[in-house]
């Protein structure tokens, strides 16, 4: 189905005037409140509320296109002191009221923006009929010229994290009532897909926009050749996979764009995009026009932020007071994470959703979003926490902004719903065992040096992109950047959050451990070749019988001379290319692709010597990851293999299994070529 429009307001006027109102008793509230912001009565805070939109009206829509690098430089401060700016000349303009200084007038305008912000959403007026939107269309049409067509456009909304149990839950519990609005209307269907054995972005991603994710063993994996740590947070890594992968024909090659995306798709249009942030022959930071064309877009960010931050402390003090179990330490919730939860959940959702809205005006034929914030929550409130189903709820809510900014665009488009992957909860390996992997393979061998990187820091990587797309396409802003990062400036990029994991290396380290969710990768690194099953008790001697035997571990695969892939489990053992199990097979409630998935990535050019599983407890639905993270995803058990399509009934399932992320790759190829006949 093609999005309908909804039902058009059809009193603006009376729209109109409620949102005069509302700012009018705000502006008179505030002047109350502030001592440099002074009112003659009511009525003139009716004046002070018409001036100001007057204003923001002519204005605006220049000024916002001027500093609109620096101002997603500052993530927003810029755009807020101009809007105060504003506001300070309407009260030069106007004898009616007095504003004392710009600061003042900063503070008018936070104030200005939560009732407004607040009343709007008590009394369901949204901005469907808003002029902003109006000044988005104008200038979408001005600048890409979209002819009007009955041809459909599809728009993908990638939810990361998201797995479709967690989601008919939420749908359930009142937490997405938009998405299941379209589910109940008959016009949608809820399908699942399942992923391939490395649940996360990269491979899901890779897959998804480009119909290939081989040799992709974890988030991070050793190469042999290179002598290096490849990480999916790395953008020059990513930007490598995407050559290796794209054969030209991407998900969005076709006048599509790309929005907070890891890879492209091919997309010629791109914002936030790790994999092409260097490549100017694609539009960038331009695309945020949407989002600065409204003032008061600046200033509902910053307070959602600052709403954000405290609400995360509130919400870890109450789950510590009620003993919630599986919780974070302090120190994970504590210091720079609320911040990376607000970028995440908030920053990255607002500028997506505008560019989008952007896109839609401009008549691209297909966008793929995503959107990162419930992912994020749930690596450390839970899978199915209150915390993260919060944050699914308000993009919920976003979803419906959508689905009528596309009733009034160029084209009629259709809007599909997704998950890369899901997660699994449960305790973490280090909080049920005391040690974490790393610890227990130098436990097992002790005449050797083991080095491990067992946190992924996978958001600090859409930080750094967004940082850097900056840098890299506006050089006023670039060198200011520059001069503020100071030593996290490495090769002319800013690094923040993670260093470069080539230059951690010890040389004289002789095996390497990653962690990629409950997936444990081991190398040994004195080799270009993996250690084989029958190498494996001559070199690391009770390496493998100990790992295998320890009660935290599932399974392990290993490379056979003589059988190729052996997955070895307590009590049995399972030969992959021969379909041959003795004992009791270990793979019993990874589901029934299990030994099909590891079988196709037991022949991956950098397969490690040990794959690694974490257990997983049907009863309990539980897994214990190896980083520090209580929902998490990366290898197989649970939800985290489980991500769902949220679609049209009129763009129909033809493929005849939905495995692995080039299946949906391949799907979602069908439907845009059969809607351009």
């Amino acid at each position: 189905m093609k999005t309908k429009p909804r039902p058009k307001s059809r009193k603006p006027v009376w729209r109109i005037l409620v949102i005069w109102a509302i700012e009018s008793l705000a502006l008179f509230l505030m002047s109350l409140i502030l001592d440099g912001f002074q009112l003659n009565g009511f009525g003139a805070a009716v004046i002070a509320a018409a001036l100001i939109g007057l204003l923001n009206a002519l204005l605006w829509p220049i000024l916002s296109y001027i500093i609109l690098p620096f101002a997603v430089l500052t993530l927003g401060l810029a755009a807020l002191v101009l809007n105060g700016i504003i506001i300070y000349l309407a009260g030069e303009l106007s004898a009616s009221f007095e504003v004392a200084s710009v600061g003042t007038a900063i503070w008018v305008a936070l104030g200005l923006t939560a009732v407004n912000a607040i009343a709007s959403s008590l009394l369901t007026i949204d901005d469907d009929n808003s002029y902003y939107r109006n000044v988005v269309k104008r200038h979408a049409k001005r600048i890409a010229k979209p002819e009007e067509t009955d041809v459909p456009g599809i728009i993908f909304l990638e939810i990361d994290g998201l797995a479709r149990p967690v989601l008919e839950k939420a749908m359930a519990a009142g937490y997405a009532p938009n998405m299941k609005r379209w589910l109940d209307s008959g016009e949608y269907e809820l399908v699942e897909w399942e992923t391939d054995l490395s649940s996360q972005t990269s491979a899901s991603q890779l897959g998804i926009l480009h119909g290939s994710n081989k040799d992709i063993p974890a988030f991070r994996w050793y190469d042999r050749q290179r002598k290096t740590i490849v990480a999916s947070s790395n953008p020059d890594e990513v930007a490598r996979l995407e050559r290796e992968h794209s054969d030209g024909n991407g998900l969005l090659v076709a006048h599509g764009a790309s929005r907070g995306n890891l890879v492209s798709g091919d997309a010629p249009i791109v914002s936030v995009t790790a994999s092409v942030m260097k490549d100017f022959s694609r539009l960038h930071m331009t695309d945020y026009y949407a989002y600065f064309a409204n003032p008061y877009n600046i200033t509902r960010t910053i307070l959602l932020m600052g709403w954000d931050i405290i609400l995360e402390k509130w919400q870890f003090r109450q789950a510590r007071k009620k003993n919630v179990v599986p919780i974070m330490e302090k120190h994970h919730r504590g210091g720079k994470y609320p911040l990376l939860r607000v970028f995440t959940a908030i920053i990255m959702r607002e500028l997506n959703v505008y560019t989008l809205i952007g896109d839609m005006f401009g008549g691209v034929k297909s966008a793929y979003a995503t959107f990162v914030g419930y992912d994020e929550v749930a690596h450390h409130s839970g899978v199915e926490s209150l915390d993260a189903l919060d944050i699914l709820r308000k993009l919920d809510e976003q979803f419906a902004r959508l689905e009528s900014v596309a009733a009034d665009a160029a084209r009629p488009y259709h809007l599909v719903v997704l998950s890369d992957h899901g997660q699994s909860g449960g305790p973490t390996f280090k909080q049920r065992y005391g040690l974490d992997l790393q610890q227990l393979v130098q436990q097992h061998a002790r005449q050797f040096l083991v080095q491990g990187f067992m946190e992924t820091n996978e958001s600090w990587g859409h930080v750094n992109v967004v940082v850097n797309d900056v840098l890299q396409n506006d050089k006023k802003s670039g060198r200011w950047i520059k001069r503020v990062a100071g030593k996290n400036v490495q090769d002319g990029e800013v690094q923040v959050g993670e260093e470069e994991l080539a230059d951690d290396l010890k040389p004289e380290a002789n095996i390497i451990v990653l962690a990629s969710g409950n997936l444990g990768l081991v190398y040994g690194t004195r080799r270009d070749t993996r250690v084989t099953l029958e190498e494996m008790d001559t070199l690391f001697p009770g390496l493998l019988d100990n790992l295998v035997q320890h009660e935290g571990i599932g399974w392990v695969m290993v490379q056979s001379s003589e059988h190729e892939g052996v997955v070895i489990g307590k009590n049995g053992r399972y030969y992959l290319n021969d379909d041959r199990v003795e004992g009791d097979n270990p793979l019993t409630g990874f589901g029934p692709n299990a030994a099909r998935h590891l079988k196709r990535y037991n022949q991956f050019r950098d397969a490690p010597d040990l794959y690694i599983n974490s257990f997983y407890n049907v009863e309990t639905n539980e897994v214990a990851a190896f980083e520090e993270l209580i929902g998490c995803h990366g290898g197989m058990g649970g939800y985290q293999t489980r991500p769902f399509i949220l679609h049209p009934k009129t763009l129909p399932i033809t493929e005849p299994e939905l495995i692995g992320a080039a299946s949906v790759y391949r799907q979602f190829k069908h439907w845009l070529a059969d809607l351009q006949g």
